[in-house]
């Protein structure tokens, strides 16, 4: 097709629209041609049309409302992921504390408060590690970002003794699991082996398929590596049982030192291999909050960078 009359664009010309004309100049040839020809004249057609639709709207200076073509996508409230308040004032709380150890006793307090309403508010599924699809949240790697003792002078914060947390079967019957307080604040304790965290963000690994934890923490000399196997507890579904078998001290010059022979002769004495545990008592895709069986309370979070040091 031709356009005979081009479009004219003078203000007082009339709609944009009049201005076009189309012509259709059939060929004679054969039957394939001509049935091609009136394929061609009725996509044509609509073609017009729908230009047509679209510019009798608009005058010479106006262009059509492509608003309704054009729209941006929308998303949902629902799917757009709302910050966590508690947690969020956790983070606050515990940040500028050297994992804990500079914390003050009003801080301490402060973030013992959080804890304790997030523990009782959104407590994990009594399931959580004997469902391989509930225990993928727990998969993978998580930072230490806090750890300080679960109590405060003797009694922990809260609205008072009935909101205590309050580890049950603490030394796990026949594993005679050790439970004396810890109370060095920014500090682990693996196997009876102390670790500073103060100045460096400790590493804690989970490998749910193969049900094992590992913990990396870099210190002065090297990178300390200590990990183990883990299981649920038969009295307490959100504790996870570790026996150590693995320790290592990479040091930054020179070799790397194996010490996992200490676990075994601390097995022959005790007469378990089982050295301590953890309990789950909060978690979520970015935060997780445990128990220990020193009875220290653990911060982690899946951000390495979440917490001001």
């Amino acid at each position: 097709f031709d356009t005979r009359s081009p479009p004219s664009f003078h203000p007082s010309s009339p709609p944009l629209s009049s201005t076009f004309t189309f012509t259709f100049r059939p060929s004679f040839g054969n039957s394939s041609h001509r049935l091609q020809n009136r394929t061609n004249l009725i996509t044509m057609r609509k073609a017009t049309l729908v230009i047509f639709a679209a510019v009798n709207q608009a005058t010479a200076f106006n262009l059509p409302n492509l608003s309704n073509i054009f729209k941006p996508p929308t998303t949902s409230a629902a799917s757009i992921k709302q910050p966590n308040n508690d947690e969020s004032q956790l983070l606050q709380a515990i940040s500028n504390t050297g994992n804990g150890k500079d914390a003050d006793l009003e801080t301490q307090s402060r973030v013992l408060s959080i804890v304790r309403r997030m523990e009782t508010s959104a407590t994990p599924r009594p399931t959580l590690l004997s469902d391989p699809v509930e225990a993928k949240i727990l998969d993978g790697d998580w930072f230490l970002q806090y750890t300080a003792p679960s109590e405060i002078e003797g009694k922990e914060a809260g609205d008072g003794d009935n909101n205590k947390w309050v580890a049950v079967d603490a030394s796990e019957g026949d594993s005679n699991i050790e439970t004396t307080q810890f109370v060095g604040a920014g500090a682990v304790s693996a196997g009876g082996i102390k670790v500073d965290t103060s100045e460096n963000v400790a590493k804690q690994s989970f490998d749910i398929e193969n049900t094992r934890v590992t913990n990396e923490v870099k210190t002065g000399l090297g990178l300390v590596t200590v990990g183990g196997t883990i299981r649920q507890s038969a009295t307490v579904p959100l504790r996870a049982i570790v026996a150590f078998d693995i320790g290592k001290l990479s040091l930054d010059i020179g070799p790397t030192i194996d010490f996992s022979f200490l676990f075994d002769i601390r097995a022959a004495i005790k007469g378990s291999k089982e050295a301590g545990w953890v309990e789950t008592t909060y978690v979520s895709d970015d935060m997780r909050i445990g128990r220990g069986n020193y009875g220290s309370l653990f911060i982690l979070t899946r951000d390495r960078d979440a917490v001001k040091y």
